[in-house]
């Protein structure tokens, strides 16, 4: 059974299509990618799934209930996380401090609970060494890991991702994909990722969706998808990026 389906999403902005009865829906513990040209519709998918603004038809059901416009902060203690391609730490607070906020707004009982639901997450991220480090002043890589950090403070059952290694070089997104990989295996989160490098999305994809110009274009399992014709028409041939 799926835990996230989003069926007929359709959305518009002064009368351009930026939704188009789009369809997708992902199994408990699996790993969905969504693929696409910039301006296919990707993060708005996103956005309406998270309640940032309401679809104008469709539905969003999480564990077989309808949360549809449901407000991401509500949406996050149903177990429904996201992750931002620009990363947004409040860049005065130390890398533990901002966990410890992030645990507290997932409703942690008391301080010294969301002190150490923060401490956990940091040590499952790999953030020790910067715990006490201001997040204004990490590299970028270090910054990806505390935004997956402040995530996995929320208890996430279902984590959307965007983008979570734009700006990294080769080396920096290994021990991400690591990181996402030991997430699925050892506490069964179930993802959606946007992500336009196709390498990371052959290896963490149980599944892949494919978006133009709003529209799902094709759909299924990674191999197949990635070798259709129309994928590799409106989308491969033209942005592929493999590293």
């Amino acid at each position: 059974m799926s835990l996230l389906e989003v069926r007929n999403f359709s959305k518009s902005f002064r009368g351009l299509k930026a939704l188009r009865e789009v369809d997708i829906s992902v199994d408990e513990g699996t790993i969905l990618g969504i693929i696409g040209a910039n301006g296919a519709g990707k993060t708005t998918l996103f956005n309406c799934i998270m309640g940032a603004f309401p679809p104008d038809s469709g539905t969003v059901t999480l564990d077989g209930k309808d949360v549809t416009g449901v407000a991401s902060h509500k949406l996050a203690k149903l177990g429904m996380v996201r992750t931002f391609q620009l990363m947004r730490p409040f860049h005065t607070m130390t890398v533990f401090e901002n966990v410890t906020i992030a645990a507290l707004s997932h409703g942690a009982k008391s301080d010294r609970a969301a002190r150490a639901e923060a401490a956990v997450a940091i040590g499952k991220t790999g953030l020790a060494e910067w715990a006490e480090s201001e997040s204004g002043q990490l590299p970028a890589a270090v910054q990806k890991r505390l935004e997956l950090a402040r995530a996995l403070a929320m208890r996430p059952r279902v984590l959307l991702l965007d983008e979570v290694l734009a700006g990294l070089v080769p080396a920096e997104r290994l021990p991400v994909l690591e990181l996402l990989e030991t997430l699925r295996a050892d506490e069964g989160v179930t993802m959606i990722f946007i992500e336009h490098i196709m390498a990371a999305v052959r290896r963490l994809s149980d599944s892949v969706v494919m978006m133009d110009q709003g529209a799902v274009l094709a759909s299924g399992q990674v191999d197949t998808v990635l070798a259709d014709p129309l994928v590799i028409e409106a989308y491969l041939g033209k942005e592929y990026t493999n590293a």
